[in-house]
């Protein structure tokens, strides 16, 4: 299956879109967002990510990312779909306080293949300072427009914290 979106410049800085299957709210459990921070730190460290600003939403993650020489994008966003779908969905059959765990297993997993990120990225190259003013703007108010927080720096899933002096969750790197 295409996508419209593609990655075609593997070390490029891309606004990319990671969303739950069927939109599912799982990131409203701190346990299963911290998994998703996990992993971005981990694809930081071992995969020599890039993460310029990102968000993690109730059903959806916000990212603006790079890899670098030599690695490819796509293949870094693939292992942490795969791993992330993973050890969210055992987390989920493991959490003995999950009120919606039949129902999450009934959406996430079948039999025993697991449907937790929808299919594709929705990458968005990143070739201007202010495109990408842009996208961190809309990533950093996503969770105000939600009316979650009445300011952009109070939510502790973004990288808003950043910009503001407050040492947030993920070591970002300085978009040139």
């Amino acid at each position: 299956m295409g996508f419209a979106y593609k990655i075609t410049d593997q070390q490029a800085v891309h606004f990319i879109t990671c969303t739950v299957a069927q939109w599912v709210d799982v990131f409203t459990r701190t346990e299963y967002a911290d998994i998703v921070i996990d992993s971005i730190k981990f694809c930081q460290n071992k995969k020599g990510l890039y993460v310029y600003g990102w968000v993690i939403m109730s059903n959806h993650l916000h990212m603006i990312c790079s890899s670098p020489e030599g690695i490819g994008l796509s293949d870094t966003l693939r292992d942490f779909k795969k791993f992330t779908s993973t050890a969210v969905v055992m987390a989920i059959e493991k959490n003995k306080r999950e009120s919606r765990k039949s129902w999450l297993m009934w959406l996430l997993k079948q039999k025993d293949d697991i449907l937790f990120w929808q299919p594709g990225n929705h990458p968005e190259e990143i070739r201007t300072r202010e495109f990408f003013q842009q996208k961190l703007d809309y990533i950093h108010n996503n969770p105000v427009r939600a009316g979650w927080v009445d300011k952009a720096e109070d939510y502790r899933y973004s990288s808003a914290r950043d910009f503001y002096g407050i040492n947030g969750l993920i070591e970002l790197t300085h978009f040139e």
